[in-house]
């Protein structure tokens, strides 16, 4: 159960935050502005590329890895290089992890690794691997760690990560809104450089003062009514999240809050893009998880009966392409079928600052689920 009352106490919001998830989340700003630095000092602007590379592999643990290859290689645009390298393994531990090398990987390729840990053997033997098979290697990372020397000796590029104290709480976080920033800065800056996507150090600046401004509306201080963050955390209390996205940008913001929902709060969520989200989702919300699903039974005891699961579109919205929106269609779906709807939209702004503003909402609301309900 969702403890509301909590969600408009600052003190007992930072009492439960125990993993430093809303501090992340508020200085997500500041992560942005350091990690840029760090990726200036570690010379990424002074790289002179002989062309864009052929594939950008994207190697590392949890979905930190997996959010940061759905964003790029969504911002690269069709036909995009960029592939994640997916791990095996046993267990979802640094030891037990592994990473391999596609066969056709060489010269042409960039080999991009970004963890929150760095003691990942095998992340490793992969810089090594690639330096053997002529990749150019990047890393993401702590500092003082295994594979921080590990891309000294492979002759790659190393960029410390912009790491805060309470990061050690919060180690398998990837869906943690420091962590993500954290890893991902760098590689913007990085893929801006070699031409795969347009990402200035002024549109990175943009994206920190965005994010500053999100910290404002939906921060701890800010009451329930007038925080987007918190009114979605409490209007998906008791709900089945189901997350529809329109527009290039959303998606990579949808399936992160909907990642973010399960690592950080423990709830289940659907998330899928318009206006195929309408076919795919049409049965769900005529049956049982709709609103209007639960006829009222006046000799029912519901003293000791857990309310009822009812699904809540979450509409993200960001510019739709070509100017043609489904979005009337979603919320006649939804209100058809009595299920309610609650939309996020942007304010106007270029592409990258658009998609961090959607990120930084959700990321609050599913960190203020995860606290209000004890997760």
């Amino acid at each position: 159960m969702l403890d509301e009352s909590l969600l408009d106490t600052p003190e007992g919001l930072s009492e439960a935050d125990r993993r430093g998830l809303l501090r992340g989340a508020a200085e997500a700003g500041a992560r942005v502005r350091t990690a840029a630095r760090h990726t200036a000092e570690a010379g990424v602007g002074g790289l002179t590329p002989d062309g864009r590379p052929r594939a950008v592999l994207i190697a590392g643990p949890g979905v930190a890895a997996t959010h940061t290859a759905d964003l790029l290689g969504t911002l690269a645009g069709p036909g995009s290089p960029v592939v994640r390298l997916a791990p095996t393994g046993v267990a979802p531990v640094p030891g037990a992890l592994r990473w391999e090398l596609p066969g056709w990987a060489g010269s042409v390729d960039l080999l991009l690794i970004t963890t929150p840990d760095g003691t990942e053997p095998s992340l490793s033997l992969l810089a090594e691997q690639a330096y053997r098979r002529g990749c150019s290697v990047v890393a993401v990372a702590p500092q003082s760690t295994p594979l921080a020397e590990a891309v000294a000796g492979a002759h790659g590029l190393f960029v410390p990560m912009a790491t805060a104290p309470y990061d050690q709480q919060e180690p398998l976080a990837g869906s943690a809104p420091g962590v993500f920033w954290a890893l991902l800065t760098p590689l913007l800056a990085l893929l801006d450089r070699v031409g795969l996507l347009d990402a200035p150090p002024e549109a990175i600046e943009r994206i920190a003062d965005r994010l500053d401004r999100i910290a404002e509306r939906c921060g701890p201080a800010i009451a329930t009514y007038g925080n987007p963050a918190k009114t979605l955390a409490a209007e998906l209390a008791d709900g089945l999240p189901v997350i529809w996205t329109e527009g290039t940008s959303a998606g990579p913001a949808g399936r992160r809050f909907a990642a973010a929902l399960a690592e950080l709060a423990g709830r289940p969520s659907l998330v899928a893009e318009l206006p195929e989200a309408l076919a795919a989702h049409a049965a769900l919300l005529a049956g049982p998880l709709a609103a209007g699903a639960d006829p009222e039974d006046f000799f029912r005891d519901r003293v000791e009966e857990p309310p009822a699961l009812h699904a809540r579109v979450v509409l993200l919205r960001d510019r739709p392409t070509g100017g043609l929106t489904a979005a009337p269609a979603a919320r006649d779906l939804a209100l058809d079928h009595d299920t309610p709807i609650s939309e996020l939209e942007p304010e106007e702004g270029g592409e990258l600052e658009t998609l961090a503003e959607l990120i930084a909402v959700t990321d609050f609301a599913a960190v203020y689920l995860a606290l209000a309900s004890g997760a």
